[in-house]
């Protein structure tokens, strides 16, 4: 699958998991309505980009699957004491789902997960948002991957 579909897949992800948090949907119930319904169609005048299935159906199953341990790191990784409960919830996804990549998704390197996240909150936020997304995603990557941050370096 190409690098484009893989970004549409992780902001399709932060949108499936907005969703199941706003609206209480279970992951049967998003899987679906995304695989059928959003990813590759127009709706309402938007286009929804094709996405790799495959990697969206893993990040959302795999945050959902290891959500206490990555709400655990990115309560570990936010500065200030400032608890994730009291990020803003597309915030909150992003940050669930890069974590999740950081720490289980060893196949993809570090900087991609960061850059793609940062990208996405720039979807939806300002500068000050992608960089605090940008500052936590870092601050993991440092946490679940200090051999690659050395190399880094």
């Amino acid at each position: 699958m190409s690098i484009e579909q893989r970004s549409n897949a992780r902001l399709a992800v932060v949108q499936a998991l907005y969703q199941m948090e706003v609206a209480g949907k279970g992951l049967n119930d998003v899987l679906a309505e995304f695989e059928t319904h959003w990813i590759g169609r127009e709706i309402e005048g938007d286009q929804y980009k094709p996405a790799e299935l495959d990697f969206f159906r893993d990040i959302l199953q795999g945050v959902l699957g290891n959500q206490k341990l990555i709400d655990q790191e990115i309560n570990a990784a936010l500065q200030g004491g400032w608890p994730l409960a009291r990020i803003e919830t597309v915030m909150r996804a992003i940050l669930r789902a890069g974590a999740y990549e950081l720490h289980l998704r060893k196949d993809v390197p570090m900087r991609v997960v960061i850059k793609e996240y940062v990208d996405v909150a720039g979807a939806f936020f300002g500068p000050v948002e992608a960089g605090m997304i940008n500052a936590v995603l870092d601050r993991l990557a440092r946490q679940t991957r200090p051999m690659e941050v050395a190399k880094q370096s």
